[in-house]
């Protein structure tokens, strides 16, 4: 089948990547997702957050576990936000070619289950995913007062369907963030959300999500 894949990234780490995911998640309920949290790791410590976590699988470079119940885990965030499936994908750095397996596996496996319900939509929280396919939706959350911004960031803003704003970029003032840090032309001519963490989904961003759900073709795994 086809999967209705959204994608959520971000320019840095700790600007509420997992809350978009929730905040969609608890927008939507009807939408029976499977959510998803994509990792890389190296030299023990967990490229996501910059702290040693235990991500890293001890035999293999990737792999993938279906979370067993809500918790303060971000896979088990997922779950308490309404998920129906949520899993963690860990690979290595530089190999998540090598975890795509295990995640075409993973889906392919939930249509083989008696109770399937057939919706296929799926959400990710993953930096690198774009680099393997095409989602339906990619939207990649933006804190503008977080210096912070990866050259291979910027490199995907073009692929951007939307911005999600942390932070009003007219309420910056000097010292949240110069002016040259951010990169504020490749912005235009997208659409732009300011949702500041806490706040509810800005509606005109949950439109464009429901359009998503009701008009992609979808993506082939």
């Amino acid at each position: 089948m086809r999967w209705q894949i959204i994608v959520v990234g971000g320019h840095t780490r700790s600007i509420g990547k997992t809350q978009l995911v929730c905040d969609l998640i608890a927008a939507l309920p009807n939408e029976n997702w499977i959510a998803g949290k994509i990792t890389q790791y190296g030299h023990g410590v967990c490229a996501q957050n910059g702290h040693d976590c235990d991500c890293a699988p001890d035999e293999h470079v990737c792999a993938i576990s279906w979370e067993k119940s809500a918790s303060e885990t971000d896979s088990g965030r997922f779950l308490a936000a309404g998920a129906r499936r949520s899993f963690w994908l860990r690979t290595k750095q530089g190999f998540l070619a090598e975890g795509m397996p295990l995640l075409r596996d993973a889906l392919h496996e939930l249509e083989r289950e008696p109770d399937w319900a057939g919706t296929g939509r799926v959400i990710l929280e993953s930096n690198t995913l774009l680099q393997f396919l095409k989602p339906s939706l990619y939207l990649m959350v933006l804190d503008p007062s977080k210096s912070d911004f990866k050259e291979s960031a910027k490199l995907q803003m073009d692929r951007a369907s939307a911005f999600v704003l942390r932070r009003s970029l007219h309420a910056l003032d000097n010292e949240a963030a110069p002016a040259s840090s951010f990169p504020l032309q490749l912005l235009r001519g997208k659409p732009q959300f300011l949702q500041r963490e806490g706040e509810a989904v800005p509606p005109m961003l949950l439109d464009q999500v429901r359009g998503t759900i009701r008009d992609a073709a979808g993506v082939s795994l």
